[in-house]
């Protein structure tokens, strides 16, 4: 998306004082609003496909590659992923190359590849030949991004991604021990100064690491999320990033009322860490920071209007329609040895839906534009979605620009409903991804 919605201050406070006015039941009545949207849109009334469609001249696309394997599965995660086996992962990891060599013939071109999971890690080896396959097939790619849990970090086999991977994102969630106690996590995969020892060992092989945390535990008081914040300060990567528990249908069972924090402290636990990271970091969206304003978001739907998407579970957005890659591993090894690709369901948008996905993606990522939806769509912003803008003007979550009426300015009420949003369409996918593995019998994984 065109770059647009400004800061509303470019001197950085010190220190930064968040100016989130929005009560809790607007909170409330914006997620429910969103899920109402989400829950219209993002509806599996597909249909069946068989191939994706060809490039279109002049379009940028960005490429997105899903390893469904991880060695432990999260209460809390929703991602499509199975429990490692080596050699279905091997053997996975061939097609996910063959599949790439099926885009290539169909003309594609990336310059962007982003490489997501479950665990991608969890085989070192296959995981840097796909890339260096990739990068051969598609030339013009500038930018791997990847994601790895703690428990890879200092395997024999990590290094072997220096110089194929730029931007490597650890999920460390927390560095409370009582937070990793309570969510499983501190048997697989250490104790939080632990995994902070692992990623200051492992910072210096790629040129931007990225910490991701969550906030919104319970437990998590407003001391453990600074120590949080503290503790991934230290490590001074290029980015970090702040997640929202998310709730879905999936984990409301496993989560609410057992790992999840009361509603109510969502305003207030962003408050503090827009307080903390701001002045250090520059704001990249509503919940990834960076130490530069050009460097790669973590949510790669904020740069790239499309993108394709290879291996099981995967989605893509091309020519404003929705492609789903089947959930079956027993399927997809079949589909690519039969020469098909991994797609077989496909749901198109009208233009108001994608204009409104372009404007959660606008306020989530600091960057709506008036300009944007005028050379894309070409219509006036504030009349082809009066009642979306209208709101956020109420709200206060943004204003005009006095210096450029195509500009935007992003207030921290912006920053708050854009996170919110996002979260609220995030769980709306993950709820997705549960009804698509639902049908999946053993033989599927």
């Amino acid at each position: 998306m065109s770059s647009i919605i400004r800061p509303s201050d470019t001197i950085i406070q010190s220190p930064y004082q968040a100016n989130i006015t929005t009560p809790d039941w607007m909170i409330s009545a914006m997620e429910k609003v969103m899920q109402f949207y989400v829950d219209r849109n993002l509806r599996l009334d597909t249909v069946s496909a068989e191939m994706m469609p060809a490039p279109v001249e002049g379009k940028k696309y960005m490429l997105y590659a899903h390893v469904p394997f991880c060695h432990t599965l999260c209460s809390y995660c929703t991602f499509h992923r199975f429990l490692f086996n080596e050699d279905k992962a091997r053997r996975y990891f061939v097609s996910l190359r063959k599949e790439m060599d099926m885009v290539k013939n169909l003309g594609y071109d990336f310059e962007s590849m982003y490489i997501g999971g479950g665990t991608t890690t969890v085989l070192e080896d296959e995981l840097a030949r796909t890339i260096e396959h990739a990068k051969t097939l598609f030339p013009n790619i500038k930018e791997v991004s990847c994601e790895s849990d703690p428990q890879h970090l200092d395997s024999p086999g990590f290094k072997q991604l220096e110089g194929l991977v730029d931007r490597m994102s650890i999920g460390v969630q927390s560095f409370n021990d009582d937070i990793l106690t309570m969510t499983d996590r501190i048997e697989k995969f250490g104790t939080g100064q632990q995994t902070f020892d692992k990623i200051m060992a492992a910072k210096e092989l790629f040129p931007i690491i990225n910490v991701d945390l969550i906030f919104g535990f319970r437990g998590q008081t407003d001391e453990v999320i600074q120590h949080d914040l503290d503790m991934a300060s230290k490590l001074d990567p290029r980015q970090i990033t702040t997640y929202p528990l998310m709730i879905t249908h999936q984990t409301r069972k496993s989560v609410k009322g057992k790992l999840a924090a009361p509603h109510g402290d969502m305003a207030r636990q962003y408050r503090q860490i827009l307080n903390t990271l701001n002045g250090q970091y520059t704001q990249l969206s509503g919940w990834a920071f960076g130490k530069a304003q050009n460097e790669g978001f973590d949510e790669y739907v904020i740069d790239y209007d499309e993108y394709l998407g290879v291996g099981s579970g995967s989605f893509s957005f091309l020519d404003d329609t929705l492609y789903v890659n089947t959930f079956s591993l027993k399927k997809y090894q079949e589909r690519i040895a039969n020469g098909k690709m991994g797609v077989e369901q496909q749901k198109q948008y009208g233009k108001k839906e994608v204009m409104q996905y372009r404007f959660l993606l606008g306020m989530f990522s600091g960057r709506l534009s008036r300009k944007y939806f005028r050379e894309t769509f070409g219509v006036n912003l504030d009349t082809a979605l009066f009642k979306e803008m209208a709101s956020m003007r109420a709200i206060g979550a943004i204003k005009n620009d006095p210096n450029d009426p195509d500009n935007l300015i992003w207030t921290d009420n912006g920053k708050m409903m854009g996170l919110l949003m996002m979260k609220e369409f995030y769980s709306g996918m993950d709820n997705v991804r549960a009804q698509l593995r639902k049908p999946l019998q053993a033989a599927d994984m």
